[in-house]
């Protein structure tokens, strides 16, 4: 404990003592970098650190990969983008994973949008091999197995309520009476 009280009043003078706008800077530094990649025409600048050199370094990349891809935290994302990864990972080159990764660093909400064709994504996202193979799977899916009175019209969220079919003449009028 002792040493974590030493270490925090050491550094909270030093944040304090900076330039406002270069706190401000490290403090947005990761959603930026991880976004700004999309819009980078310099491949360089990437900080996606990708070993295939040998068995171990190749496990351990695709377990942190499918890790992430399991655990969003958005089910319906977890669900598919969990069964495609696990599904399609073991025959993906260096390339491959690169994108799988700047998919992975999507925002939830958005992805989703995307992927369930409620939204067009931005160009350099539509350009992503990964993003629109998953894509095709996910419309696939959809065209298979949903009614399609139950999907939002394209470019229209699904705002639908879990009491819509109570809304017939003989039901209520607000609320889930």
């Amino acid at each position: 404990m002792a040493s974590f009280r030493r270490a925090l009043f050491s550094t909270v003078p030093r944040i304090l003592s900076s330039s406002r706008t270069s706190a401000v800077a490290a403090l947005h530094r990761p959603v930026l970098g991880s976004f700004w990649r999309f819009y980078s025409s310099n491949e360089s600048n990437q900080s996606v650190d990708i070993d295939l050199s040998n068995e171990e370094s190749k496990r351990r990349l695709f377990n942190r990969l499918l890790y992430r891809s399991k655990q969003r935290g958005f089910l319906e994302l977890d669900l598919i983008l969990g069964k495609w990864v696990e599904d399609h990972i073991h025959s993906m080159d260096e390339s491959g994973i690169r994108s799988l990764v700047h998919v992975l660093d999507l925002e939830n909400p958005d992805l989703w949008k995307w992927l369930t064709c409620q939204g067009q994504p931005p160009e350099a996202v539509k350009k992503n091999l990964v993003f629109m193979a998953l894509r095709a799977k996910v419309v696939s899916n959809l065209d298979n197995h949903a009614a399609p009175e139950t999907r939002a019209t394209p470019g229209q969220p699904w705002v639908r309520g879990w009491d819509d079919f109570k809304k017939g003449r003989d039901g209520p009028i607000t609320g889930n009476q």
